[in-house]
């Protein structure tokens, strides 16, 4: 076997014909500035082919499903392995998707429910017992003299097939109705069912009504419906009811009777077992589509628990399973650990709780002990979505696969950053391969190997600058990523803190983990929120400081989370949130767009001669707007392509080859670039190209200012990682006139930075303090942590146990409190720069 992954003239993007040569079964990392050619390499390139590689392997019945994947350009790669890429933009963001249902979990669960889960009473709360016949006709002899009714036997339900030999034999047997999909049928006549639908078949055993001397005719009904199924249903007619009676499930005391028990029964996404008000969505009048959670009401009648009153009453130790869902990873696997159950039901329940017991650890050790298993997916950061991924891969105990992920660091406090790289070596370990796309300092220093890119971004990028052992990178002098870890190069601490000019006071948070804390922000000032993953900190600044501001100030129907009092908000007349989520869904969003400097470029062609000889406007330079645009694609460069049981690719359109745009429109020319080629540029080329308009140089210039030199115009804003989107947010609230009062919240900002990106993106944030304003940043790097004037820490754990605050203060003085993790990493970086500085 090849010991190495061997790439030769990989041009993808800005690369360089680069040749490299990756150990196999090794963790290498790749680093360097952003837009460097790092995710062109790992992504693009590697990963893209290894996919492409593995549709050619399927067999010609599976790939007529599949279109044909581009082949990345590269002239060879040599001894690649199946891929799988863990990236951040993975989860489905969905309201019915959770935690438990990414990782199986919650499916691992509702087979254990079915199968020893103790069902009671939702009325009286007895334990339910299992019907005979004669308890049966007791029931239906209870009803009132003349009531009409029939007695259904349902032999089908709610399963896909044509079921024609079952229908017959119900016919043979001397049965001449049933109820198929809610619908009376006559089984005399051709019944023919659609096979790929679900169907529902109830035969009619017997008609009838309640007077005296019915009683053997109703033993005879029931006994029959018996034999073809283990529910009867009576049918009362006047009332258009259905009362189900099982032979398995029934109250001793209320009679209340339950269906047949199965893992369905436990699904919100089913009918079965979804509760009615909500279907089980847990909120009321909620969108199937929906987003957004802000402002939704808890489902009135099963409480936000998703499910029908009867799943909710099957128990174990007493427990529903929606009550586990809603414990975190941590507070599960003692309660799986410590199930007391009888030899039966270990016996029936020990590999399914091994399953279980197994996805709780891994997601433990990439640290997500905090998160509970009933956290919806579209609440998840970026970084919690990719380590949900590779705590389900390492179940998965594949072997002689190669792993890519991107930034798995992203989100993660020190603390946790150890256990991350632990469970990558268990990847590596077990046979396997593993590419890292990483700027943190910890990660590097673990790898096997390291490629480091550059020298810069965009063009000035894609060259592998140095490669080799983390030691060995520290010695090349042409790396700069050697020399921040060498500590030739670092970020330096600031010679003095800015002190606050006032304060807000947030008296009593009490949202989610946060416990009833009061918490004071300097205002004029640069002041970092830390502490590790799950402590409360987005609940803080996110939930609460950002969701009062914005509704006193911008008189919304925003809901804050729960605090008593919140003092000094008189001292902002602003606040800007600048967050992580996408810029948009589709690849028609982009940076031009996004920022508005295409309307000043689409202004600009329209003053050229030649489009005013014909005639056009701005909208014809408009690739969402008929007219100007190439019909066939409807402006989007490309063509999006269902790939069935493989996520959906875009592949550029045959007719205007991803440009956007027809040909007329395309005739239209400024300095010899049309509209498409000034879309294809990247920021710095922009600035240099538009340096004589200013109102578009300045906004460009805003761009680079924020370390987004290296992207495209025209990106697609599908293709953009969280911090990215983050930083183009930021760039566009930089472009506005300042008041001096403005809050501006960060969610860590520093995701997909380089050391020397960070450096500028605190240059940036010096300047927002120096015109007045203050700056609040959520983040774990400890470049930026040991640079603000201000630390408030959270914790000391995730989840149940965070939400307190355990120091706050300058970097020096909360590095030397003991109680919190952040000053303990924070006391050995700041001890570092003082040795550098010495020296």
């Amino acid at each position: 076997m090849q010991t190495y992954i061997v790439i030769k003239g990989a041009r993808e993007h800005n690369l360089k014909n680069i040749a490299i040569s990756i150990p196999r079964e090794k963790i290498t990392v790749i680093t360097g500035p952003s837009g460097s050619g790092k995710s062109s390499l790992a992504i693009d390139t590697i990963y893209a082919e290894g996919q492409r590689r593995y549709v050619e392997s399927l067999s010609v019945y599976a790939r007529q499903f599949l279109e044909q994947l581009r082949k990345p350009d590269v002239d060879s790669i040599e001894g690649l392995s199946p891929s799988i890429a863990i990236e951040q933009k993975t989860v489905t963001k969905s309201p019915r998707s959770t935690l438990g249902t990414i990782t199986e979990i919650y499916d691992y669960m509702r087979v254990l429910y079915t199968r020893i889960g103790k069902p009671y009473c939702y009325q009286c709360g007895s334990l339910i017992t299992a019907q005979e016949s004669g308890n049966i006709i007791d029931s239906v002899m209870s009803f009132p003299q003349g009531t009409r009714m029939q007695i259904f036997a349902p032999i089908v339900r709610d399963r896909k097939g044509e079921y024609k030999k079952e229908l017959y034999e119900m016919l043979r047997d001397g049965f001449i109705r049933a109820r198929i999909d809610n619908r009376m049928v006559d089984l005399t006549q051709d019944i023919q069912l659609k096979k790929q639908q679900r169907h529902t078949i109830e035969v009619v055993i017997d008609r009838l009504i309640i007077k005296p001397g019915v009683e053997r005719q109703i033993k005879n009904a029931v006994d029959s419906a018996l034999r073809y199924a283990d529910t009867v249903i009576i049918n009362l007619l006047d009332e258009n009811r259905d009362i189900p009676f099982s032979r398995t499930m029934a109250c001793p005391n209320c009679g209340i009777s339950y269906p047949e028990i199965n893992p369905r029964f436990f699904s919100f996404n089913s009918k079965h077992g979804a509760c009615p008000r909500c279907n089980g969505l847990g909120f009321e009048n909620m969108d199937e589509e929906s987003t957004e959670l802000t402002g939704n009401r808890e489902c009135r009648l099963c409480k936000g628990l998703r499910l029908r009153k009867e799943a909710l009453s099957i128990k174990i130790q007493g427990l529903n399973i929606a009550e586990f869902a809603r414990m975190s990873v941590s507070n599960a696997i003692p309660f799986v650990n410590t199930m007391q159950l009888s030899d039966r039901e270990k016996t029936i329940g020990l590999r399914v709780i091994k399953e279980v017991r197994d996805r709780l650890s891994f997601l433990a050790k990439v640290g997500l002990g905090y998160l509970t298993l009933d956290r919806l997916s579209l609440t998840l950061s970026g970084g919690e979505a990719q380590r949900i991924r590779l705590a389900t891969q390492m179940g998965s105990s594949l072997t002689g696969v190669l792993y890519v992920l991107d930034e798995p660091s992203i989100g993660l406090h020190p603390r946790d950053c150890a256990r991350l790289l632990e469970s990558l070596s268990s990847i590596r370990d077990a046979g396997n391969t593993v590419i890292v796309v990483e700027h943190d300092e910890e990660t590097i220093r673990w790898a096997d190997h390291v490629v480091d890119m550059g020298p810069g971004a965009g063009l000035r990028g894609g060259w592998v600058v140095a490669e080799g052992s983390p030691l060995e990178i520290e010695d090349n002098k042409n790396s700069l990523t050697g020399k921040y870890l060498k500590g030739e190069l670092s970020i330096p601490v600031p010679d003095k803190r800015r002190q606050p000019k006032d304060f807000i006071k947030i008296i009593g948070a009490s949202e989610f983990n946060l416990k009833n804390i009061t918490v004071k922000i300097p205002l004029g000032v640069f002041t970092c929120v830390t502490g590790v993953s799950g402590s409360g900190k987005s609940t803080l600044v996110l939930e609460i400081l950002y969701k009062a501001l914005a509704k006193k100030l911008y008189e919304g129907k925003i809901t804050p989370g729960k605090y008593s009092e919140i003092m000094g908000m008189d001292n902002i007349d602003r606040i800007i949130c600048v967050d992580q989520s996408p810029l948009g869904r589709t690849p028609r969003s982009n940076p031009a767009t996004y920022t508005g400097i295409f309307i000043y470029i689409r202004d600009l062609f329209t003053q050229l001669q030649d489009a005013r000889v014909r005639g056009y406007s701005a909208s014809r330079f408009s690739f969402n707007i008929s007219g100007g645009r190439c019909d066939s694609c409807h402006g989007g460069g490309t063509l999006k392509v269902a790939m069935h049981f493989l996520p959906d690719v875009y592949i550029p359109c045959n007719v205007c080859k991803g440009k956007r745009y027809n040909k007329e429109t395309l005739e239209i020319r400024y300095k010899g670039k049309n509209i498409s080629e000034v879309l294809e540029m990247t920021v710095s080329e922009a600035i240099q190209f538009f340096s004589a308009i200013p109102l578009i140089r300045q906004k460009l210039e805003v761009l680079e200012d924020v370390g987004l030199g290296y992207i495209q115009l025209g990106q697609s804003a599908t293709t953009l990682s969280g911090g990215e989107a983050q930083r183009i947010r930021l760039s566009k609230e930089l472009g506005k006139k300042s008041t001096g009062k403005t809050l501006y919240l960060l969610d860590e900002p520093t995701t997909g930075l380089h050391f020397v990106d960070i450096q500028k993106l605190l240059e940036v944030i010096d300047s927002l303090i120096a015109l007045g304003n203050t700056v609040v940043v959520i983040e774990h790097n400890l470049d930026v942590v040991k640079s603000a004037d201000h630390i408030i820490d959270l914790g000391p754990e995730g989840g149940e146990k965070g939400g307190m605050v355990l120091a706050s203060g300058t970097p020096e003085e909360v590095s030397m409190n003991p109680d919190s993790y952040t000053g303990m990493f924070l006391r050995s970086k700041l001890l570092k720069n003082n040795t550098a500085r010495k020296t």
